[in-house]
């Protein structure tokens, strides 16, 4: 991505950290993230200059540059839910590219589930739509208000619950094919099973959702030209756009109309690509509706085609097995941006991609409400 001094920009590092159920502290975990990311760029903690993270206390930047012995000349800590990382990524290309920090790590860690808690933010102020209009309902947050977007979802293009299923079980596949998936070592997923699995919140089902898993990870990016210079082989950054629409579901017209859609647009624009030049797609799944929602938005598969475009295997999406089936601590955004390296890079074993050169990333945070696409290409 070429910036404001002119710079192209490379994600040089990429690591997850301890996954699953770790028996670690947050602090741990990020340092894992932080060090191995670092290690794969061949790169020490003496090299970074800016670091962006959040869910870390109360000032995660500080305390986390605290912790790690750092002094950065930027950081970030912007909290926007599961799609910050890829703001992130927009934020340090342009902080590289305007020379004003030479390393960046972009990291998160959660044990969340050795911590038995998914909090991740206070409640919402009285004063606020949700607090007067939805809280008094007692809705599962977020769950519920997925829940409402998938019966709309369903409505509106005549399918059915056997068709948000299908993202499931094509999780469930990938998954099976990486060794540090949760469920790598489970059966081949089916729809039935997901169909009869424990109601939730209507529509969705124990098995729409995600995991509840420890784990995280962290990328490292420079300037394009360090890049070339360093082990591993670089992958540009191409583009990016953000939305960010509504927070309250009481608020916006319609339930379908996310910020995903402007996000990409202004990706797509940016890196002079189409929805057709993407080889390999890794879109935020914290419930199965996630997912054909993002791929219709981002013009990926026309309005109601998503579930038939996972189905149909015929792009690869969310290869890791996803936060249905790999990992998910909380916040996935930055474990999309792990996997979309590894596949560029050729690193996936049994689940790559053969000849990916471009991979879409995308973030959805809070209830729809923010939305983060990041375009990745194989240095040329």
């Amino acid at each position: 991505m070429t910036g404001a001094a002119g710079g192209a920009v490379a994600i040089v590092g990429a690591a997850e950290c301890d996954l699953g159920a770790t028996g670690r502290t947050t602090a741990e975990l990020q340092s894992q993230a932080v060090t191995r990311a670092l290690a794969d760029a061949g790169l020490e903690l003496r090299h970074v200059d800016g670091l962006a993270t959040n869910g870390f206390g109360r000032f995660p930047a500080t305390q986390l540059a605290d912790y790690l012995g750092l002094r950065p000349a930027w950081s970030e800590s912007t909290f926007a839910g599961g799609a910050v990382f890829e703001m992130y990524v927009a934020r340090a290309a342009q902080a590289v590219a305007a020379g004003q920090a030479t390393t960046v790590v972009i990291s998160y860690a959660s044990n969340q589930r050795t911590a038995r808690s998914r909090t991740l933010a206070a409640g919402a102020d009285a004063g606020l739509p949700e607090a007067q209009f939805e809280a008094p309902y007692h809705p599962l947050y977020p769950m519920s208000f997925y829940a409402m977007a998938a019966h709309r979802y369903l409505h509106r293009y005549g399918l059915s619950r056997a068709d948000l299923a299908e993202v499931a079980v094509a999780a469930r596949e990938w998954a099976r094919l990486n060794p540090k998936a949760w469920h790598h070592d489970s059966p081949p997923l089916t729809v039935d099973e997901v169909l009869s699995a424990p109601m939730v919140s209507s529509p969705l089902s124990t098995l729409d959702s995600c995991l509840v898993t420890d784990g995280g990870g962290a990328v490292v990016l420079t300037s394009l030209e360090r890049a070339r210079d360093l082990p591993k082989p670089p992958v540009a950054v191409l583009g990016y756009g953000e939305a960010t629409s509504h927070t309250a579901m009481a608020t916006p017209p319609d339930l379908l109309d996310t910020g995903a859609a402007d996000a990409g647009r202004r990706a797509f624009a940016a890196a002079g690509l189409t929805p057709g030049d993407i080889d390999v797609a890794q879109v935020y799944d914290a419930f199965t509706i996630s997912v054909p929602l993002a791929l219709e938005a981002l013009g990926l598969a026309e309005p109601g085609a998503g579930p038939e475009l996972v189905r149909s295997r015929r792009l690869p999406i969310n290869t890791s097995g996803g936060g249905l089936a790999y990992c998910h601590p909380g916040q996935f955004g930055i474990l999309l941006l792990v996997e979309a390296v590894r596949q560029l890079r050729g690193e996936c074993g049994e689940r790559q991609v053969a000849g990916a050169r471009t991979a879409l990333v995308h973030g959805t945070g809070g209830i729809l409400s923010s939305h983060a696409t990041v375009i990745l290409g194989v240095d040329a």
